[in-house]
């Protein structure tokens, strides 16, 4: 009994906090006037602010192995978990992609629109109008984050990347900027109650991260690939060797076991 009161204890906290965010970052939006034009010079700093937030409320402190440096460029990481949009979006200086439909969500879509995400509208199969809208966005001075990899992982590798999309930094000549990402327990094992993959629901997902104490998310940031006289499959297979090998790397680094 006592332990069940405990979880619900700790769940009840983390909602709690994920609440005050919101609202914090409700807050923030109004103040800045970023629900009438979202103010895209400032924006990153407070996107950062309020994504370092959102992971804290849900219990996982963001590390970064190495400073992150403030590119502007097209930046990929690998993918575990939803938790992967607050992590990476606390350490780097980037605005998300969005199914547009999204957008029209009451309380996120709202705070979305306000936090300048790239909405894309998507044909059926349209990639090459995806990476346009991503190349127009990037011309405009806004760095995108997306997640090569198409899917979820359990963490332990990066699976095939595809580079479709890097065709934008082709198109614009701004470099491609990987972070990879590993969620830790207190342990020092990796967390498989961050991951959100295989079978599981997003309501198994919430719960288990509710559930779970002392995860650290450790970001590692590798260095640029740029596309000077490369073609998009050089760029793809460059990327994934580079990705393989930090991945590799920063597991190294953190884990224990």
């Amino acid at each position: 009994m006592a332990g069940f009161i405990k979880t619900q204890l700790n769940r009840g906290k983390k909602i709690i906090g994920m609440g005050a965010t919101l609202a914090g970052g409700y807050r923030t939006a109004k103040r800045i006037g970023a629900f009438n034009a979202p103010p895209r010079d400032i924006l990153p700093k407070y996107i950062q602010t309020f994504c370092r937030k959102m992971a804290n409320s849900f219990g996982v402190q963001v590390v970064q192995v190495e400073p992150v440096p403030q590119t502007h460029g097209l930046w990929v990481s690998n993918h575990v978990s939803w938790l992967d949009i607050p992590v990476v979006g606390s350490v780097a200086p980037v605005f998300f992609l969005s199914k547009a439909e999204i957008g029209e969500w009451f309380i996120f879509g709202k705070l979305a629109k306000a936090g300048g995400t790239l909405f894309i509208k998507r044909g059926s199969g349209d990639v090459g109008g995806v990476s346009d809208q991503i190349s127009d966005f990037l011309r405009g001075g806004s760095s995108v984050v997306f997640f090569p990899e198409a899917t979820t992982t359990d963490g332990k590798q990066i699976k095939k990347i595809y580079g479709k999309l890097l065709q934008s930094a082709l198109d614009t000549g701004l470099p491609i900027c990987p972070v990879v990402v590993a969620y830790v327990d207190k342990d020092g094992s990796l967390s498989d109650d961050a991951a959100y993959y295989g079978k599981r629901t997003m309501a198994d997902s919430l719960r288990r991260v509710a559930d779970s104490k002392g995860i650290t998310a450790y970001v590692l940031a590798l260095e640029p690939i740029y596309p000077n006289d490369k073609t998009r499959s050089e760029l793809t297979a460059e990327l994934q060797k580079a990705m393989e090998e930090g991945l590799a790397d920063l597991h190294k680094r953190v884990l224990k076991a």
